[in-house]
């Protein structure tokens, strides 16, 4: 945290820094339970989708359920990218689980088949969480609190947002990454390997396919793939699911930028159109280097 002192040691820290580490540990613990209380409390309201349509025990409990499943799958990126320069056969009689997970994951390109699925079920489960905990009318109010909180916290979407990366995302993500072994050592994680591989077994994401193909020409380094040569009928089946998920993606930003100039989006009220879409491609760009990085990150962490 910060720079070391010039009297200290490379790694210690004053009190100072330690006193202001405490202080945020405490202010974001403090506001993860104030979110998740409000969050709680509107779904018990009937203000969300699921809870409207349903009951809100059902909301609460799929929030909750998609919460857990999604920290498995944030916490198994960071384990599964971070394990591979690892020789198996130090953990094979230890951690079983996990050595069955791997030695899919070291066989051919499975890890970039996990990824690709992997990503798709990040953005499925955030979806359905917002259904589930995202506020519908934040002019109700909450707990008798002022409606000033609710245009913080519910308009905004910051509410369930701090859920979803203080729970769901980064405590799984830091604690696999020291726990490489350890996270990936049971069932369920075997499970949600295996969904997001079936993903992409789907071929709805294999327009990415070309993309990475067409970026290893460009930037001088060839493709190798560690898989064996694709048979005409294996070639003919992956270029189908590549048009296909072409035509999808197509499908699909023809709606968005549709909804977008016709102000159809949650974008806020006098936005002009044109500026919209600006910021929804430059959102989409900084969304992109993020997760790369991460994944880079994760990547070179255990490398010499």
């Amino acid at each position: 945290m910060g720079g070391a002192l010039p009297d200290q040691p490379i790694g210690r820290q004053s009190k100072a820094q330690k006193y202001f580490m405490l202080f945020k540990d405490v202010y974001s613990t403090i506001l993860l339970i104030f979110c998740t209380v409000i969050v709680s409390a509107s779904i018990f309201d009937r203000n969300t989708k699921v809870a409207e349509a349903s009951h809100p025990a059902v909301a609460y409990v799929i929030l909750w359920l998609v919460l857990i499943w999604l920290s498995m799958v944030e916490g198994g990126q960071a384990s599964l990218v971070g394990l591979p320069p690892i020789d198996m056969n130090l953990y094979k009689d230890s951690h079983v689980t996990a050595h069955k997970i791997m030695k899919v994951v070291n066989t051919g390109d499975n890890l970039d088949r996990y990824l690709m699925g992997r990503q798709f079920m990040v953005l499925a489960l955030v979806f359905v969480e917002n259904l589930c905990g995202h506020t519908d009318d934040s002019t109700r109010s909450v707990l008798g609190l002022p409606i000033w909180v609710n245009k913080i916290f519910f308009d905004t979407g910051l509410g369930i947002f701090f859920m979803t990366a203080m729970i769901g995302k980064i405590s799984a993500q830091v604690n696999a990454s020291r726990c490489m072994l350890d996270y990936v050592n049971n069932w369920f994680a075997y499970f949600t390997f295996q969904v997001a591989r079936l993903i992409e077994f789907s071929g709805l994401l294999h327009c990415c396919y070309p993309v990475q193909m067409i970026f290893a020409k460009l930037s001088g380094q060839p493709l190798e793939s560690k898989d064996a040569p694709r048979t005409t009928g294996q070639t003919i089946f992956f270029w189908f699911r590549v048009l296909m998920s072409t035509v999808i993606l197509a499908f699909s930003f023809a709606v968005t930028l549709s909804a977008l100039f016709q102000e159809k989006t949650t974008m806020w009220e006098g936005v002009p159109p044109v500026v919209s879409v600006i910021l929804f491609f430059a959102f989409m760009a900084v969304v992109g280097m993020l997760e790369g990085m991460q994944i880079a990150f994760f990547a070179v962490a255990k490398m010499s």
